[in-house]
């Protein structure tokens, strides 16, 4: 089978691979679609390289059909349309224990720590194998992993009807958090200094400020009669970003960080304290998660034809990762089919 391989140093090349034949308890899928994401840009950067055995096929954000499964597997067929959840924990650590096995203290994230889904055949476990509903075609089917973490962000920061939520960032999170909060009754905000980024967003309900040329601190106070908001999402992942975050909030208002900040940020104490704020974080997703985003994907609430800007067949992975590293793109998909153009 045809596999896209990371060979570090930036470097992602396709080979022929033998398939992974599925255990007792496994799946084999045969892949459609595979998306690409920023932490498998992080990937290609070689940031994870402690983490990935190379070379290795990556990809987390992926539909497919069931080819086969193994003898102890019952709730799964071949030819059934899926996608997957890609979290292995260990049921043991204190989070685990605790119902929060999302952030197992001993997660394995599928596509980092094990082979992912830029690979025409891909053995998984059943127990993270998700099927996926007629009404949703396979290519839309691609982007239920990431609008599960727009899910998951959105229902941890408590949003109601009637609320305003500010995203800072209008890369593919956040345009999907905009979304998910618009599909509550919210209204959004969206500051993002690129011009095609606030375009995408205002042309998807949201209101947009560009923080290069204006006040937007002021404005998300003028829009909110000198309140702020209610929700604040941190998306862009930058210093200024976390430090200023505090600055849209209301009194008792809740800023989620969305981002990763890989080293220690600084953020306005005086801020949270005064107006008593919630600092709320956020990683990953959990099962409810997938299965709203699946509902929003099937019911038409999300764009997805909008926010997929291209896909690319499997031969043309790395020119993928380019265009995404050039902010050439929303949302890439790789073809991953054997009978895919080239």
């Amino acid at each position: 089978m045809r596999t896209a391989l990371y060979q570090g140093d930036g470097q992602i090349t396709v080979a022929d691979r033998p398939a992974a034949a599925p255990g007792p308890d496994d799946v084999r899928i045969a892949v459609a679609y595979t998306g690409i994401c920023g932490t498998d840009l992080h990937v290609l950067h070689g940031t994870m390289d402690s983490r990935v055995t190379v070379p290795q096929a990556i990809g987390h954000e992926m539909s497919g059909t069931v080819e086969s499964v193994g003898a102890h597997v019952s709730h799964l067929a071949a030819g059934q349309r899926v996608t997957v959840m890609p979290l292995l924990w260990c049921g043991e650590c204190a989070a685990c224990t605790s119902g929060n096995t999302h952030i197992c203290q001993n997660l394995d994230f599928v596509g980092i720590e094990t082979p992912g889904a830029l690979q025409e055949l891909w053995t998984v476990p059943a127990s993270i194998v998700i099927p996926i509903p007629d009404e949703v075609p396979l290519r839309d089917a691609a982007l239920i992993e990431p609008l599960a973490v727009a899910c998951h962000d959105v229902a941890r920061s408590r949003l109601a009807a009637g609320e305003t939520a500010v995203v800072i960032g209008g890369g593919p999170i956040g345009q999907l958090i905009s979304l998910v909060a618009q599909s509550t009754g919210a209204r959004v905000i969206v500051i993002e200094p690129a011009g095609e980024r606030r375009s995408f967003a205002a042309a998807h309900g949201a209101q947009v400020i560009d923080p290069a040329t204006e006040d937007a601190a002021a404005l998300v106070e003028q829009a909110t009669g000198g309140a702020g908001a209610d929700v604040v999402f941190e998306v862009a992942g930058a210093g200024v970003t976390a430090l200023t975050s505090v600055d849209y909030a209301r009194v008792r208002g809740r800023v989620v960080i969305v981002a990763i900040h890989a080293q220690p940020t600084p953020m306005n104490l005086h801020r949270v304290f005064w107006r008593e704020l919630e600092i709320i974080g956020t990683r990953v997703y959990e099962r409810n998660d997938f299965d709203r985003a699946i509902g929003l994907l099937a019911a038409g609430s999300i764009a997805a034809a909008d926010i997929i800007t291209d896909v690319l067949p499997l031969d043309h992975t790395l020119d993928a990762f380019h265009r995404l590293e050039g902010g050439d793109a929303m949302k890439l998909l790789i073809d991953v089919r054997k009978d895919a153009a080239s």
